[in-house]
């Protein structure tokens, strides 16, 4: 669903609210448009292909102009958008596609697409009741209309807002990207020509474009990597290894047939993430015309985990809150809580909201933040967050972005607290004891009840601790115990661990 900005006429400047204001000078740069996207798509990015006809009956075939050799810009826009017209105002689209098109230099290729499927033509030609003005007279540039958002979003470059650029090479990846406005003069235009990697030459390069698989997770993940040939003949096979900390962790034989500058998504393997942050590094082994583009890294993380199925979710606002809301997902990816609804405050700041105490079985969860208007939390508002805390430690959470939408993940796990404990970590010494009983284990931000009970399991000792984190030592005074057997027990969220113990 397409969110539209008020056509920017002389009366804009009466009758408007707070709110209004803040979209006004939000769309000094750009206008909201797909609300489902954190932001343009980056660069460095590899672009599908799409085919999409003008207004004129022209098809145009992305990868047509990409193989031979052309810069291909494209600025989506929309008839009703006001920054949009401000920079179709310019000229410079225009200007660069008469300098370089098929009259020109003929290095590069122009594309303006009307991005917003609910326009008419009556929009772009200027006559009907949502644009801005008339922007198909006095262009020689092609001109598309889309009909349907995903006939574009299909190649992999998103949406975000209104006007979007974005620059792509020869190699099919994208060379810039962002609003038209900052990245399409025409100095900065005329200067991209020369920026694209140079031309495939060599007939064996293999190169690793990307990591496409997840960087946060509670299980192992997939390794996937994006695989281009580079090369001027077939790529027919590639070895690929994955290394964390000098250690091999998967190595994939691929076998296929990418012509040149064609890409494929290889899996690797599965890696189970050690840490929160561990660097892994994709390497192509085999020997080809260029080995600098054989290594990408990329850090992968474990969720953190809580010990516990009560969760405390602490939101903090910016002036707008009515436009954040947060979701938490199960890993079957339905929603096991949502947020309520937000209100906005009177004025710039900082606004914590009453804390949210929610019990949740243990799983993989998701946290997603979303804002309805895609500017995120963002600083000349206030600065807000939404962080998940178990017995008062944060686990995950979302405290600084800038689009629409951004996740993280964390893990609930009951019974970690005292599961994870092994022989070699719950250990009680001396043993035999007569004066002082030590009980040391690994705590987990949790709830303990360590206790000495005799054969019978009638309680001898009970001592009780609240949010212990890392190595415990707890000293018993065992002197005045009679001489004989107990047990020792340690118990922490419904889990118990036991060990004998002799007094003498």
């Amino acid at each position: 669903m397409l969110s539209k900005e008020p056509t920017f006429t002389s009366d804009l400047n009466q009758n408007l609210n707070l709110k209004s204001m803040k979209k006004r000078l939000f769309s000094a740069l750009f206008c909201s448009a797909a609300l489902t996207a954190s932001a343009q798509t980056p660069v460095g990015t590899y672009v599908e292909n799409f085919t999409l006809t003008d207004i004129n009956g022209t098809v145009h075939n992305l990868y047509d102009y990409t193989d031979a050799g052309k810069m291909v810009v494209i600025d989506v826009s929309a008839t009703w958008c006001g920054p949009c017209w401000s920079y179709h105002g310019t000229g410079a689209l225009n200007d660069f596609f008469l300098a370089h098109g098929p009259s020109g230099a003929n290095d590069a290729m122009v594309l303006f697409v009307e991005g917003d499927p609910s326009t008419n033509s009556a929009d772009l030609n200027g006559t009907g009741t949502n644009t801005q003005g008339d922007w198909v007279t006095g262009e020689s540039m092609p001109i598309i209309d889309l009909t349907t958002s995903a006939s574009f979003e299909n190649t992999g470059m998103d949406i975000a807002y209104f006007p979007v650029m974005y620059v792509i090479c020869p190699n099919r990846t994208i060379l810039k990207s962002g609003t038209a406005g900052s990245i399409g003069t025409l100095s900065l235009l005329n200067g991209y020509v020369g920026d694209c990697p140079a031309s495939a030459s060599s007939s064996n390069d293999a190169t690793l474009l990307s990591y496409m698989g997840e960087t946060k997770a509670c299980a192992p993940v997939d390794l996937t990597v994006k695989l281009q040939n580079n090369g001027t003949a077939a790529l027919t096979s590639a070895t690929i290894t994955a290394v964390v900390g000098g250690s091999t962790v998967a190595t994939y034989n691929w076998s296929g047939n990418l012509g040149t500058y064609d890409a494929a998504d290889v899996t690797i393997g599965q890696y189970q993430p050690v840490t929160t942050g561990d660097l892994v590094t994709f390497t192509i082994t085999n020997t080809d015309a260029n080995a600098s583009n054989n290594t990408i890294s990329k850090t992968i993380g474990k969720a953190s985990t809580g010990a516990s199925n009560n969760i405390t979710v602490k939101v903090t606002l910016d002036r707008w809150g009515s436009e954040t809301s947060w979701k938490i997902r199960k890993s079957s990816g339905a929603v096991a809580y949502s947020s309520p609804a937000y209100t906005d405050a009177a004025s710039n700041g900082n606004y914590p909201q009453p804390d949210i105490n929610i019990v949740l079985p243990d799983d993989c969860y998701t946290l997603e933040v979303l804002d309805s208007y895609g500017d995120g939390f963002d600083g000349s508002y206030g600065n807000g967050s939404v962080q998940v805390f178990v017995n008062g430690s944060a686990i995950g959470g979302v405290t600084d972005f800038a689009g629409a939408d951004d996740n993280d993940k964390f893990q609930l796990e009951a019974v970690a607290g005292l599961q994870e404990l092994g022989a070699t970590s719950f250990n009680v010494f001396p043993n035999p004891a007569s004066d002082i009983l030590n009980v040391n284990f690994e705590a987990v931000n949790a709830s303990y009840t360590v206790q000495i009970t005799d054969i019978q399991g009638r309680v001898i000792m009970n001592q009780e601790f609240s949010g212990l984190q890392g190595t415990q030592n707890i000293a018993l005074p065992v002197s005045d115990l009679s001489k004989g057997s107990y047990m020792v027990n340690v118990t922490s969220l419904g889990v118990t661990r036991s060990q004998h113990v002799v007094i003498k």
